[in-house]
């Protein structure tokens, strides 16, 4: 079986171009102005001293780069009944590349992302699921939130 990893600075750029490939299965691609800035957030909060960002990755079991990546960030929220310390992971951008799919390495990654929030005391996670991942994400133990989620984005106005 395939273990994940913990990113390093030198994996940048191969967590970009999975970030383009599962992005481009929604929108246009072209423009890849927001690429530089991509890679400035992630090796700032990947060099934090106490990094408040988690990726893991599978490296390509032939050749260079990466087969697959999960990331996740923590933020703080007020604390509250349900969730006493107020800190909130949210799980993004997992990918595996189209060559390396149907190898459960989504799952890996995925499962060992987990593990880096509950060694970081957040016990409250958040996604938004593909139609793809779904099924994987319930058997990890998630559910369908009750609350309707609602975005508002000025960029896009």
């Amino acid at each position: 079986m395939t273990n994940a990893r913990h990113a390093e600075i030198d994996d940048v750029p191969e967590i970009v171009r999975l970030r383009e490939v599962m992005l481009s299965h929604w929108i246009d691609m072209s423009d890849e102005s927001w690429k530089p800035a991509t890679v400035e957030v992630l090796r700032r909060r990947m060099s934090e001293d106490k990094p408040t960002i988690g990726i893991t990755v599978i490296d390509a079991p032939e050749g260079e780069g990466l087969a697959a990546c999960a990331v996740g960030t923590i933020s703080e929220r007020l604390p509250g009944p349900f969730n006493p310390s107020g800190r909130y992971g949210w799980i993004f951008n997992v990918v595996t590349d189209p060559q390396w799919r149907k190898r459960g390495f989504s799952r890996v990654c995925t499962t060992a992302l987990l593990a880096w929030f509950e060694d970081q005391n957040v016990q409250v996670l958040e996604l938004l699921a593909s139609d793809q991942g779904q099924g994987l994400y319930e058997e990890l133990g998630f559910t369908v939130s009750p609350e309707p989620a609602m975005r508002f984005n000025s960029y896009r106005r």
